[in-house]
């Protein structure tokens, strides 16, 4: 393995951690005896392009300094390869590292269990979803055979509130996306869907939401598919049914440990392959937007060698 190391950082994750965080995590690194090379992009097409590079010039790892989005720009690049990757979560909802047991917001100690874990070969190979849209088209970050992603893929009620959100100019922060749950609520009705898991026949449902989840958890924390495993080689399918208002506004507390799995309106299926149709619905994975549906999601056993 090369001794260079890329550092993958996002500046603004966690309003400004990013750029602290990736200090220490370089001097565990340098520690270590590793030589590391900073990637920062403009934009996220540059940083990944610049990321690809890397990759290709045979970097010994990739340690990804940020967020969720950090996280799932750095998959574009190493997912399938035999590259490593390593997390110093920093983000607001730092779901990946939940997921697979990595530290959160603490930059230090990431960076040492990464050094540590090149160091002694230390590598965790886990799943990931693949996503095709309309057929197997690109999404413009990922390549033209789908797109990456580590731990839920949400579409339905979830996925109206980050589109208005991700509308709305004001307010900033969190408190845009609870004015923007309320707004949904107000014209809140369950969506007719066409659900299809590995090869059985389709399943027509009226659903409020539905989420592939190759990891457990969205939102920073919202354990929408509880029992979920990245290295079990399928998808945890959490839908939750034709319920209304008030049934929504009762569960949907229940999201955060993960007891709505029991209610009567939510159902869980298993599978390695999932397409779901709906009309006027947006996919979003790793919290970020795939466009509309249909789409379709493989679960690819050990796409990911990961630093653990």
């Amino acid at each position: 393995m090369t001794a260079e190391i890329t550092l993958f950082v996002n500046p603004t994750a966690g309003r400004g951690r990013g750029a602290h965080a990736a200090q220490p995590a370089a001097s565990a690194l340098r520690d270590a005896g590793f030589s590391v090379r900073t990637v920062v992009g403009a934009d996220a097409p540059d940083a990944l392009a610049r990321l690809r590079a890397a990759v290709r010039g045979g970097t010994g790892a990739v340690i990804a300094v940020g967020g969720d989005g950090m996280v799932s720009l750095a998959l574009q690049a190493v997912a399938g390869t035999l590259v490593p990757l390593g997390v110093v979560a920093v983000g607001t909802g730092n779901d990946f590292a939940r997921a697979t047991g990595l530290p959160v917001r603490d930059p230090a100690r990431a960076g040492r269990l990464a050094a540590e874990a090149l160091k002694g070969g230390r590598i965790r190979e886990i799943d990931l979803g693949r996503v095709t849209r309309g057929g197997g088209a690109g999404d413009g970050v990922g390549d033209g055979d789908g797109s990456w992603y580590g731990t839920v893929l949400c579409s339905g009620f979830d996925s109206r509130v980050n589109d208005r959100g991700n509308r709305m100019r004001l307010p900033v922060g969190k408190f845009k996306y609870d004015l923007a749950m309320i707004a949904e609520l107000a014209a809140f009705r369950p969506f007719p869907y066409r659900i299809t898991l590995d090869d059985g026949p389709v399943i027509e449902t009226e659903a409020t939401l539905v989420a592939v989840g190759n990891g457990c958890s969205y939102g920073g924390g919202m354990r929408i598919c509880a029992d979920a495993e990245p290295d079990d080689g399928l998808f945890d399918v959490t839908v939750v049914g034709d319920c209304g208002r008030a049934t929504l506004l009762k569960v949907f507390p229940r999201v955060y440990r993960g007891t709505h799995l029991s209610h009567p309106k939510v159902t869980v299926h298993r599978a390695a392959k999932v397409t779901l149709e709906a009309a006027g619905i947006t996919a979003y994975a790793d919290g970020e937007p795939l466009g509309p549906l249909p789409v379709s999601a493989e679960c690819v056993p050990g796409a990911l060698r990961l630093l653990s």
